[in-house]
């Protein structure tokens, strides 16, 4: 017989220690073995304790005491320590899923050990007291699963029982199907992997290119949804080696970057498929626009700028001349700084319009604007060996999609596919 598979179980022994101990016992009723890890301030002394929280500390900290220091940074130095074993724990073949249960402190604590250590795919589930809130911060670009514990985990009672028996009965399944996929678990697709970026704003786009790519070529396609998260899994997912190539269509979060909108992927856009040297074309759709809330929710200082109300949900605010010139300059250095290879990236330029709402005659057209983004680029990367494609069309027009569709399958080599 096989060996079981093996769950990561994190948490803070010190406060929810009996908690802990039930969700152990649910994962291991169909044999699944358990890596209870102390995450705790406070040293535990328990014989289900795998990995103690002194051990942790000896091992992959300073063995510095924490039990004095203020929270957060007991928090950061569990966590770091944590960070260490798991991944080492996922190196060595050993574990197949991972799980924690908690309030705010312990799910930011496991949330972070999660994105640092475990690549996108492994099986995460935190049960956790905030996790009908705002996990935007919790999940950010991973696929952490994120359970409900609806009342505190603070003492066990009914309901919580029943939520931690779910979590344990459902880690326990991804951790057999992980191990189940054996060494294909993270095996490379035999197909070329092309990342694709998209908003509602360049979706006509974005689907002629796909239809296109699929009928003619043997490739597999990962569109991103430009939101911020879905631009930073794009740009994780390039580190990881998940991405052959990138068709960087829609650039909008940088605007979001820059003006404080709710939709910015940080400062690090653009930088991961530079420096891996992939075939990587840039385009900037959707760069006409900067995304908020509701109306009321746009800051008082943009409320005399040209707003569009997009649905009862997302205010978009329009580039100004002054932002098009700061989106420019960010393009262009970091395509100037992380280029590894020039010959691997150019910048297309859709100067008929950037956006579905930003073409001549639309709500967001703005000339002066437009010009200002494609004369900073084209001025920016002069000498720098990464050709710019300024071309006419919008870039929602079919016959542009198809075209750098075809312009980075070029850099990719990619036979067609037979009829």
């Amino acid at each position: 017989m096989s060996d079981p598979p093996c769950v990561a179980l994190i948490g803070t022994c010190d406060t929810k220690l009996d908690e802990l101990l039930y969700l152990r016992d649910e994962i291991e009723r169909d044999g699944t073995e358990v890596i209870l890890i102390d995450v705790g301030r406070k040293p535990t002394q328990h014989k289900a304790i795998a990995i103690r929280q002194e051990v942790l500390l000896s091992k992959h900290g300073d063995n510095k005491a924490v039990a004095e220091l203020p929270r957060g940074e007991v928090i950061k130095m569990m966590a770091e320590c944590a960070t260490k074993a798991v991944k080492n724990l996922y190196n060595e073949g050993i574990i197949h899923a991972i799980v924690s249960a908690g309030g705010s402190g312990g799910t930011s604590l496991a949330a972070q050990v999660m994105r640092d250590a475990l690549p996108i795919g492994f099986p995460k589930l935190i049960v956790s007291t905030v996790a009908s809130g705002d996990t935007g911060p919790i999940v950010e670009e991973t696929d952490i699963t994120l359970m409900n514990s609806v009342v505190d985990v603070a003492g066990l009672n009914q309901i919580l029982r029943q939520v931690l028996s779910n979590a344990g009965f459902a880690i326990a399944a991804m951790a057999r199907a992980q191990m189940s996929r054996g060494d294909n678990a993270g095996a490379k697709s035999t197909k070329a992997r092309m990342g694709i970026t998209m908003f509602g704003v360049t979706t006509p786009a974005v689907d002629a290119i796909r239809k296109h790519l699929q009928a003619n070529y043997d490739v597999e396609l990962y569109v991103f949804h430009a939101t911020g998260h879905g631009g930073k899994a794009m740009e994780r997912l390039v580190r990881e080696g998940g991405l052959d190539a990138v068709l960087d269509l829609t650039t909008t979060e940088i605007c979001d970057h820059i003006t404080g909108g709710v939709m910015s992927a940080g400062p690090h856009r653009l930088e991961a498929a530079a420096e891996a040297g992939i075939p990587n074309i840039i385009s900037v759709g959707a760069t006409d626009m900067s995304n908020f809330g509701q109306f009321s929710a746009v800051p008082e200082h943009y409320k005399d700028r040209k707003l569009y109300e997009h649905n009862s949900l997302v205010t978009l605010m329009r580039t100004s001349k002054e932002e098009a010139e700061q989106l420019g300059n960010f393009i262009v250095e970091k395509l100037k700084r992380f280029t590894k290879n020039p010959d691997m990236v150019e910048v297309w330029l859709p100067t008929g319009g950037i956006s579905m709402i930003a073409v001549p005659g639309g709500p967001f057209e703005d000339a002066e604007a437009d010009a200002t983004l494609f004369q900073v680029i084209r001025n920016g990367l002069a000498g720098s060996g990464i050709k710019i494609v300024e071309d006419k069309r919008a870039i929602n027009a079919e016959g542009f999609a198809h075209d750098i569709a075809e312009a980075l399958v070029a850099k990719m080599d990619l036979s067609r596919r037979m009829k």
